[in-house]
């Protein structure tokens, strides 16, 4: 089996850029979105959670 340094020189120049522009876009466009998406998905649960149950804490006397 050929190792990664063999099948990336035998790739032909087109496709490694089209593969290094795919992983550029995931890396840096797609993927910091998601990551923002899911952060503020869970604030947003948190808040709606603590306005229908109140804050965390022992209870009020």
């Amino acid at each position: 089996m050929p190792d990664a340094d063999q099948r990336t020189a035998s790739l032909p120049r087109s496709q490694r850029r089209n593969e290094f522009t795919t992983f550029f876009v995931l890396a840096f466009g797609i993927w910091p979105i998601v990551a923002v998406g899911v952060v503020g998905a869970y604030g947003f649960l948190v808040w709606m959670f603590q306005i229908i149950f109140g804050p965390p804490g022992p209870p009020a006397h």
